[in-house]
């Protein structure tokens, strides 16, 4: 039998690591900010154990798993597994509204954990038992997509019954239909969407608008006040939207380009730095006047700072993923469907929507929002529109050489 052989992290892609964990998306609350962008982190914690060990993966890359024995019927439970402060929580922040009603409606208990922090982190806790084709004790479990994509073609989740989702089939949104690592959505579907945007501070920049990436990069009035993300695929995706080429079907070349355009916009000293979460406080205060940003921070920066505003490029923006998967060997996966097909009822995402304020994957949620709120409901960064949807963009799924030498060519960009 092929033993596992775990992907090595060359040292750039390691630093993408440590960027995203100490500065970036991985080292935030859910409540507040994104997590870490894809990077092929799949070896920390001492993967290589499992080679020697000659441990399996569950089935050969890009199988999927095969369907374990359902104990969903006998045993009315499920295990789900989530980042922190990412569900609705009530006023005295002792339980889950939604997660209540739906085991009185279903008799389904749920055991609701908040043990993702990150990715990686989160990967290794159930990486050993996946490899072994073991039960990880979760049946239901909230991934980025990079990390979904891996999780899908190593065969360690579960493919999902189309009908046990009829809310879900009907209602997921076009813009999150049909990843490339996932083609109509066999395996997973979005628990919420995440948006790279331009965001400009209306008085630091005077009142004039902030509307492209090409302006960003070399507006000589905002030299100097300028940040990027330390996350590749935001900072490189929208460089390379602003050059007319699509992320999703990016190649060497493209790649290349976008690097040498940021690279002139660093030798001229426009971009002050590049950033994680920092660069919330600084835009907030005025100190950088224009950056690349997460629309969950925007969401909730315009709350407090009327001069903080968004602008979704003409050419496009930068969007991505949160993921709920069903573990390979999960004792409940029907139970798990039907939490899944729970959240895509319209008035239980409005809810979700409303309480987290991140892209909501749900189409036609929008009445049943406006009765929550409004202006929650005429929010774009929530409810992108027609408009926007449609100028959405993923950077394509990488192979593990073409994220290593990608990597290693933003991490001398950046300084990393």
């Amino acid at each position: 039998m092929k033993q596992y052989q775990p992907e090595r992290l060359s040292e750039a892609q390691l630093a993408a690591m440590r960027r995203s964990l100490s500065s970036g998306r991985g080292a935030l609350s859910r409540r507040s900010l994104l997590r870490a962008a894809g990077i092929g982190a799949l070896t920390i914690g001492g993967t290589g154990a499992l080679s020697a060990c000659g441990i399996p993966p569950a089935k050969r890359a890009g199988e999927g798993a095969a369907a374990s024995d359902d104990h969903s019927a006998e045993e009315k439970r499920i295990t789900f597994s989530n980042w922190t402060q990412y569900i609705d929580i009530s006023e005295d922040e002792k339980s889950h509204p939604t997660l209540d009603a739906f085991t009185r409606r279903t008799g389904i208990s749920v055991k609701y954990t908040e043990d993702i922090n990150d990715n990686v982190e989160f990967f290794g806790k159930i990486r050993p038992q996946l490899a072994a084709g073991q039960d990880t004790g979760r049946d239901l479990v909230n991934v980025t997509d990079w990390l979904a994509a891996r999780m899908i073609r190593l065969g360690w989740v579960q493919k999902l019954d189309p009908a046990n989702l009829p809310n879900a089939y009907a209602r997921l949104s076009p813009q999150f239909r049909s990843p490339d690592w996932d083609p109509g959505r066999a395996y997973s579907y979005p628990w919420t969407g995440i948006s790279t945007v331009i965001a400009y501070n209306s008085r630091a920049t005077g009142g004039r608008k902030v509307e492209s990436v090409s302006q960003l990069l070399e507006d000589k009035a905002l030299r100097g006040r300028v940040a990027c993300l330390s996350e590749m695929r935001d900072t490189v995706g929208m460089t390379l939207l602003d050059m007319g080429k699509d992320p999703g079907k990016v190649t060497g070349d493209d790649y290349d380009a976008a690097i040498s355009k940021i690279q002139r916009a660093v030798d001229t000293r426009q971009i002050r730095r590049f950033t994680g979460n920092d660069y919330t406080s600084d835009l907030d205060k005025g100190d950088i006047a224009a950056c690349l940003a997460w629309a969950g921070d925007l969401v909730q920066l315009r709350v407090d700072n009327p001069d903080i505003r968004f602008v979704v490029p003409d050419a496009g923006y930068m969007t991505s993923s949160d993921n709920l998967l069903v573990p390979a060997k999960a004792r409940h996966k029907a139970n798990a469907e039907k939490l899944i097909d729970y959240y895509y009822e319209l008035p239980v995402a409005a809810q979700l929507a409303a309480y987290i304020n991140y892209v909501c994957p749900v189409e036609g949620v929008g009445p049943e929002l406006a009765e929550i709120d409004p202006a929650l409901a005429e929010n774009t960064l929530i409810l992108p529109d027609k408009a926007m949807a449609a100028k959405s963009h993923a950077f394509r799924s990488l192979s593990s050489e073409e994220e290593t030498a990608y990597e290693e060519k933003f991490a001398k960009l950046i300084g990393a």
